[in-house]
């Protein structure tokens, strides 16, 4: 193991300090092989999914009758989360997006109401 030491400047007063100026402390840290932790991490990763999968066994699963209610919870409580972070617009967009979709339905009636008096007219000349 290689031995490193890190230098720091400290804010608080210490005696060593001379005009004004921070103390200097020295602090030992040792650096490891990188093949032992990659081990390590490994061994951690085991550990973890081994906890995941003992918990996934033991979990009680709830009466069948009480099921439905706690999948509707479920649903409201995801759904309440969600609407938490929605980014609402403010009233001046609110009021372009009214208008838009005002506008749109209106060209849309004038299409259809076009489109039915073209049909009319065409069957009336059909048939009649």
């Amino acid at each position: 193991m290689a031995k490193i030491t890190r230098i720091k400047a400290s804010d608080g007063p210490s005696k060593k300090e001379s005009d004004g100026e921070p103390a200097i402390t020295r602090k030992k840290v040792a650096v490891k092989d990188k093949k032992t932790e990659k081990a390590k991490r490994e061994k951690i990763k085991k550990a973890e999914k081994a906890v995941v999968k003992g918990t996934k066994k033991d979990e009680k699963k709830p009466f069948i009758l009480i099921r439905p209610f706690v999948a509707l919870f479920r649903y409201l409580h995801d759904s309440w989360l969600e609407l938490r972070q929605v980014r609402w617009p403010n009233r001046k967009a609110t009021w372009k997006m009214v208008l838009a979709v005002l506008v749109y339905t209106a060209l849309f009636m004038v299409v259809i109401a076009l489109l039915d008096l073209l049909f009319g007219k065409l069957f009336n000349l059909i048939l009649g």
